[in-house]
């Protein structure tokens, strides 16, 4: 049996977000800051969550390791700090309980624990797109800056929405597979070896008559 479309969807959606997230929190680059004031034009701002960097359009070095109290002392800076980590570590514990549960190198997954591995993704997702969308929100206002500035999104809010909608996304699909498994035991559904009495470890045929074939016999006779 080839491993279900919506669990390979799931294992590749995951990863990307995982990468995505990764580069979201590591880089310094939530929101550029222009047009600053008693600095050249050509000099701007990337702030992140955990560091702050200075560069030029006309020179190819960035200083980084600014320092501003007032801006990583922001609550928003300190819950996005603590989001996007959780995230990441969320996002890891769910491939190792997704990973196991998808097993391409059998002939059957197992559903349950995939889908529980989905839950996690969609849970990480969420963690993710929390601090993003806050942070967003309040753009313009994370510390004050005079009108003349110009604030603009940086790439990493960009990556953030992506990852997290990903992460999301693939929550979505793999977590599917629980609906799956126990709505095929609702519906009465039993596995193929139980009804052809088919056992692939010996590789032989079992044939077993059940009730209901007997029934059908008996009336016949």
């Amino acid at each position: 049996m080839r491993t279900p479309g919506i669990l390979i969807f799931g294992m590749v959606l995951a990863p990307c977000g995982l990468i995505l997230n990764l580069i979201a929190t590591a880089a310094p680059s939530w929101r550029t800051l222009n047009n600053l004031p008693n600095t050249p034009s050509s000099t701007f701002i990337q702030q992140g969550i955990w560091d702050i960097c200075s560069a030029s359009t006309i020179v190819t070095g960035v200083t980084c390791g600014l320092q501003d109290t007032l801006y990583f002392s922001n609550q928003i800076i300190q819950i996005a700090q603590g989001l996007m980590v959780a995230s990441l570590i969320v996002t890891l514990i769910g491939l190792c309980v997704a990973i196991p549960g998808v097993r391409c190198w059998t002939d059957r997954p197992n559903w349950v624990l995939a889908g529980l591995g989905g839950l996690v993704f969609f849970l990480s997702g969420v963690m993710t797109i929390i601090p993003i969308a806050w942070y967003t929100n309040i753009l313009k206002s994370v510390t004050t800056v005079t009108p003349t500035i110009d604030v603009r999104v940086g790439y990493c809010i960009i990556l953030g929405y992506i990852g997290g909608i990903f992460e999301i996304l693939a929550g979505i699909v793999m977590a599917i597979g629980i609906c799956r498994c126990c709505g095929g035991k609702n519906r009465g559904e039993r596995r193929i070896e139980e009804v052809t009495g088919y056992d692939q470890s010996c590789r032989s045929y079992k044939y077993v008559l059940h009730p209901e074939m007997i029934n059908i016999v008996v009336i016949a006779l």
